[in-house]
Parts: structure tokens; C-alpha cells; sequence
């Protein structure tokens, strides 16, 4: 049985995985079939039974292996009620890590996850390593572990509620030959409750790593960085962007950027000005890549002619070009207040900002302060509209609460004066009126004007 087939291909991939072993597999979502029409139309050559619109506990109850999403939280009743009548409840990325035939390195964090994730595999991949890509960044690779052989690596993001569900970690660990967590930020509190519960299920990750494996930990989070390992050993590297920075002793030993190049103690492996991607915040996300690539076997020449060819992910501070006057950034990827005072803290110009969406709760003192010096004009969309401009207001912004995106843009292009970017933001969830993040982003690309000079896209 498997529970959600999801948005992210991690459902798609499990029921081709069952299907493909021989398995009877009913797969039931709360979604109704025309807002699953790309999961459907994924799996139509498969002989799969669906129970769509609901959940049947009959269902449940004849199961022997229910795969859940991983938004569904662990302590779900008709899980519990399924486990009760003996059935084995798992996941997806725990299939994965019991039949991958190849090494893993396995990452984590609040932001930042999937930029060291794609940084990492196109080290390795620039370096001559077989690499295959996916985890939460987009991509179930458990179609793909028949054709992988013992010396490929396999890079594999991991949320929080992955890790989760993960019913026994340290059974899965023959394969894991690094983990890292990026960092651990305020964020999906309505699913942990609080912060510590947060950071405990990010913390699961080093429960995977195996006895001669890596584990790479933040210097600048001390609560991260002596977190205790049961093996592996521990690295600790240093993001140039934060405020914390390694003493003279731990640049010794330690992953950190000094006199423009990315350095592991005396080992400098590439300079700081080849890395193009934008993002002041990206140059900790490469550091963390080229440590874990390194840690792969890697040969530091090969990293150090890799970086200029890196590649960041789109929505992430991604240039639209200049727009009826204005420079125009993507920064769709923002769900998070942190996420979007880290690329406030980047620009160089007054912003016009666009953000809201669906509130996390999440306190946004940082973020409003930042604006004061930043933010031309917040203009505050969806459901979190209201609250956000008051927010800003109350601290001095010219805010405003606009319908939508449509209407955001709109208003930002007729508000906008000469010298200001205009910086799409949204430090809020997506959910209140899209699928995801991309979802939104790719909307808001729809209702900008063309580039200046005529140039496409």
C-alpha cells in the first residue's frame, strides 16, 4: 500500500519500484485524480489499483507493507492502525538506502540543502565519478538502483520528515559514506512543534553514517558541530557569510574560505572568484560540496577546475535581466523569513520586494529589521498579505497587502523608481494558492514584462 503519491516523483518511484519487484501495489491519495494527472499519466503502464478523493481503513487493515509520504507524520492513525494488524511501515528513502548497490552521500539542512546537493554531484560528475542525483530534490531514484554498480556514488537530499521516517538508521548505513547537515533554521514548526524536535529529526542523519564514513557539521553551530557521532568521524567546515568564524586552530583542520580561496587547512582547492553562482550565501553551500566531494575521492585538481563550470539551481537569487528599467531576481525557493534576510543581506541596490503566501508562523523580527535598510517597498501578497504589511509598517516599510502575485508584480513595476531591483521573495509557504514553490515561481516569471532590449525568456 502506498499512502500519497506526492508531488516531488518520490511517490511515482516507489509504486514503479513495487510494481516492477512483483508486488500487488493499491496506491490511495486524499487527491481526487485531476489534480494527480501527471503522477497518473507517470504510472499508466503499470497495473496499479487506486483509491483516490480518500483513505479506506479496510485498506489498512490487509496491508503487509505501507510506504507513506513523508508528509504524513509517523504517529498518522491509520498508520498506527495498519502497524497494529502487523504490517511493516516504511518509505520510500528507506527502500532506497536498502537496495542502493552504491556509495551515498546523504544531506540535509533547513536551506541550502538542495544547492550543496547539486553542487556536490557535479563536482564529483566534473571529476570523472559516476554520480546519480535525487532524494528530496526532485527525483526518486529507487528506478534507478538496478543499473547502479558498487563504485558509483549516489547524492541524496533528505528532509526532516524523511529522516523521520526512518524506522532504523543504523541498520541502513553499509552504504553511507558522508553525511552533512547544511544548517538548522526555523522552519516546518507545525509538523515538530518546536525547534529542538526540529533539529532532533535533522539530527537522525548522523545515524546513517558508516563506521568509515564522514560526517560534515557547520563550525559555525556549535550545537551542530558537537552533536555526537556513534561512527564515522566528524568534519567541520565554516560558511564564509557567518558571523561565527573558525579561530587560527580550527583553519588548521577545518573546510573554510581565507585570502579568496576554499581551503581545507593548508590544501587550498579552488578560488573564490571562479565560483559564478550568485548568492553570497552559495559560496558556503560550494565549500560544503567540495569537502563532501573530496570526501568522495575527488582529486583536488580536478575540484579546483570544476567550480567555474558550477551551476546553481533556478529560483535561487537566479537573474531575470533588466525589465522595464529594473533588475529582476528569482528567489521563488524562499518559504522561509531566514531564506529571504539571507538574500536581502546580497542585494546591493533598494529592493522592491514581493513576498507572502501562507504563513509558518515564524518570527520575522530579522527580516522586517533588515528591510528597513533594504526595502524600498514590500508588497505583500496572499493569504499572509495582511499580517506582513503590518509587520513591515510597524517598523517603518512602505508596505502594502495586494491580492496576488498578478497584482504584486503589477504595482511593483508601477512603484518601482529608478535604481531599485525588484526581488521576488516570498519568505512564506506556497500552499495557499499553489502546488509548490515552483509552482508559484514560474507564475510570477508569467507576469513579468519582457527584457529590455527584446531578448528572450
Amino acid at each position: 500500500l502506498v499512502m500519497g503519491l506526492g508531488s516531488f516523483g518520490g511517490g511515482v518511484g516507489v509504486v514503479r519500484y513495487l510494481a516492477q519487484q512483483g508486488a500487488r501495489v493499491l496506491a490511495t491519495d486524499l487527491r481526487r485524480a485531476e489534480e494527480l494527472a501527471p503522477a497518473l499519466t507517470a504510472l499508466a503502464d503499470l497495473d496499479v489499483e487506486y483509491v483516490l478523493g480518500e483513505h479506506r481503513e479496510r485498506d489498512f487493515d490487509a496491508a503487509e507493507l505501507v510506504i507513506a509520504n513523508p508528509a504524513v507524520a509517523p504517529s498518522n492513525a491509520l498508520l498506527e492502525r495498519a502497524r497494529a494488524r502487523g504490517a511493516r511501515i516504511s518509505s520510500e528513502m528507506e527502500l532506497f538506502l536498502e537496495a542502493c548497490p552504491a556509495r551515498v552521500i546523504a544531506i540535509t539542512g533547513t536551506q541550502g540543502k538542495s544547492s550543496t546537493s547539486a553542487f556536490t554531484a557535479q563536482l564529483l560528475e566534473h571529476s570523472g565519478i559516476p554520480v546519480h542525483l535525487g532524494g528530496n530534490i526532485g527525483r526518486s531514484l529507487l528506478d534507478a538502483t538496478a543499473a547502479m554498480r558498487a563504485d558509483d556514488w549516489c547524492v541524496v537530499e533528505i528532509s526532516s520528515y524523511q529522516l523521520e521516517a526512518l524506522a532504523a538508521p543504523a541498520a541502513l548505513t553499509a552504504r553511507v559514506a558522508a553525511v552533512c547537515i547544511v544548517n538548522v533554521l526555523a522552519d516546518h514548526l507545525e509538523r515538530h512543534g518546536t525547534l529542538d524536535a526540529y533539529r532532533a529529526a535533522k539530527l537522525r542523519i548522523l545515524q546513517l553514517v558508516a563506521d568509515d564514513g564522514v560526517a560534515l557539521l557547520p563550525g559555525c553551530d556549535e550545537r551542530l558541530a558537537t552533536a555526537p557521532l556513534a561512527r564515522g568521524r566528524r568534519e567541520l567546515y565554516w560558511p564564509p557569510d557567518a558571523a561565527r568564524q573558525p579561530s587560527a586552530a580550527q583553519r588548521a583542520a577545518g573546510w573554510h574560505v581565507d585570502a579568496g580561496s576554499f581551503r581545507c587547512g593548508a590544501l587550498e582547492v579552488g578560488f573564490v572568484a571562479d565560483f559564478a553562482v550568485p548568492g553570497r550565501f552559495q559560496r558556503g553551500n560550494a565549500l560544503a560540496a567540495l569537502a563532501l566531494a573530496r570526501a568522495a575521492g575527488a582529486a583536488p585538481e580536478r575540484l579546483r577546475a570544476a567550480i567555474p563550470r558550477l551551476a546553481g539551481l533556478e529560483y535561487r537569487m537566479q537573474e531575470l535581466g533588466v525589465r522595464a528599467g529594473h533588475r529582476v531576481i528569482d528567489n521563488g525557493v524562499s518559504t522561509t523569513p531566514d531564506s529571504t534576510l539571507a538574500a536581502l543581506a546580497d542585494m546591493r541596490e533598494p529592493v522592491v520586494l514581493l513576498c507572502g503566501g501562507k504563513a509558518k508562523n515564524l518570527p520575522l523580527d530579522e527580516l522586517v529589521e533588515c528591510a528597513r535598510s533594504k526595502v524600498a517597498l514590500a508588497l505583500c501578497f496572499g493569504a499572509a498579505a495582511e499580517p506582513l504589511a503590518r509587520a513591515f509598517a510597524a517598523r517603518g516599510v512602505d508596505a502594502q497587502a495586494v491580492a496576488d502575485v498578478p497584482t504584486a508584480v503589477a504595482r511593483a513595476f508601477e512603484r518601482a523608481r529608478e535604481g531599485q531591483a525588484i526581488l521576488f521573495s516570498p519568505a512564506c509557504a506556497s500552499f495557499d494558492a499553489y502546488l509548490n514553490f515552483e509552482q508559484r515561481a514560474q507564475h510570477f516569471r508569467a507576469c513579468l514584462p519582457p527584457r529590455d532590449g527584446g531578448a528572450a525568456g
